[in-house]
């Protein structure tokens, strides 16, 4: 079996943690349990393109255990958990190729370990892995039954592929389904993301001026739990609508410009470009930390960073990053401007990806099954698929809600009946 990882010997550790991981996602191990039976993807190829963590982990092992030959790569390169990439490999036969820190092109060499695998599906977590193959692998289109997209960033990209012509095969939106981006985005990035915060600085967030730059779900989630920690928060926003619900729900709303010279912390979450730039670090408070918990690392413009620094002092804590401007102050960039949450931290808690790799495994389930039907574009699940994950979901939490009386049901369903 072909793979490359940091060391095999890692491979103990990673088993506890994937272990650890999978009591807190029953929802996956009853769709776990369901595949070994059925075996939907039988006979067929997987490459998936996704951060290696114990919860990744735990999909593959569900994609794995329905009957594909599955391989992993990593879709950032400072994501990527060691120990389990080592278990994976090691211990559930899975080949494996991501190491934590590895450079560009080791990055994209790793892409095209995972496109040699020649998939009838894939999964990305920000399109790099569709990308590639629309771009440099023709020769794969016709075999390609579908693909899964896990977050925002990713399902921008593939939009804009639809929109001008260039998708050659149907891609799930899985981060457009209310079960991943109402949970994962919210409660997962938020949590995760202070917590690679924390682990970076060791900063007391309570008293600090904290700018979440967007206010999508991601931002929102973050906001939440920044304040619950006693931040005094500040959003900013180029959406009025977003805005709006920014100030509604209790939040400073303002520029950057003017937003940064308050900052004690930033972090941006929107998925664009040059969110933070070089007239917002010309007036940034000496000693702020920057940050970013978007996919890509091109929401804070480096480049521009590093022609204002005088002296460049890297890691001067783990994952943290020194820049001294020319004027004396001092900025502190964390995990290099990649995911934060990530890098600095593990990611998202398992119980919430539970919830969002139970949508992925049932995707992709979806997809074998309706292969005929679907046209080269960008789908979202049936309602009653999140439905039955939200039901399981409840049941696992000990929860039981109330049904419609059939009463209720042609009430609902009638019009004649009004003041």
């Amino acid at each position: 079996m072909k793979y490359d990882i940091k060391d095999i010997n890692l491979a103990d550790l990673g088993k506890r943690r994937i272990l650890w991981a999978d009591k807190d996602m029953p929802v996956l191990s009853k769709i776990r349990e369901r595949f070994e039976k059925e075996k939907p993807f039988a006979g067929l190829k997987m490459s998936c393109c996704l951060h290696v963590t114990a919860e990744t982990a735990n999909l593959v092992r569900t994609l794995k255990a329905g009957g594909a030959d599955v391989v992993l790569c990593a879709s950032n390169p400072l994501s990527t958990q060691d120990d389990v990439a080592a278990s994976l490999v090691r211990d559930f036969g899975i080949p494996v190729f991501a190491i934590k820190g590895e450079d560009n092109e080791t990055y994209y060499k790793h892409l095209e370990s995972a496109i040699a695998h020649s998939p009838n599906i894939t999964m990305d977590d920000g399109a790099d892995l569709v990308s590639e193959i629309l771009k440099n692998h023709p020769e794969l289109y016709g075999q390609i039954l579908g693909s899964m997209e896990e977050t925002t960033t990713g399902v921008i990209r593939l939009k804009a592929m639809e929109k001008n012509n260039v998708l050659k095969f149907p891609v799930i939106a899985v981060n457009d389904v209310q079960t991943k981006y109402m949970f994962d985005n919210r409660y997962g990035t938020g949590q995760s993301t202070l917590d690679g915060i924390i682990r970076a600085t060791d900063v007391l967030l309570a008293g600090k001026t904290f700018v979440i730059a967007g206010y999508g779900w991601c931002g929102r989630g973050l906001a939440e739990r920044a304040k619950g920690m006693g931040a005094n928060v500040i959003v900013t926003e180029v959406n009025p609508i977003k805005a709006l619900e920014a100030a509604m729900d209790g939040f400073r709303v303002m520029e950057m410009i003017d937003a940064v010279k308050e900052a004690d912390i930033i972090c941006t979450v929107t998925g664009n470009i040059h969110v933070l730039r070089k007239e917002h670090f010309e007036v940034m408070k000496d000693g702020c930390y920057i940050c970013n918990s978007g996919h890509f690392d091109v929401e804070i413009d480096i480049p521009a960073l590093k022609e204002l620094a005088e002296e460049i002092n890297e890691n001067v804590r783990n994952f943290v990053d020194e820049y001294v401007l020319a004027d004396g102050r001092k900025i502190y960039l964390l995990a290099e401007g990649r995911l934060v949450n990530l890098s600095a931290a593990e990611g998202h808690p398992a119980s919430v990806m539970d919830m969002s790799f139970a949508t992925q495994a049932l995707a992709s389930e979806y997809v074998v099954k309706n292969k005929d039907k679907l046209e080269n574009k960008v789908y979202v699940l049936p309602e009653e698929i999140e439905q039955d994950i939200a039901f399981t979901k409840l049941a696992t939490m000990g929860i039981k809600i109330d049904q419609l009386t059939e009463e209720q049901k042609e009430y609902l369903s009638a019009w004649e009946i009004g003041t």
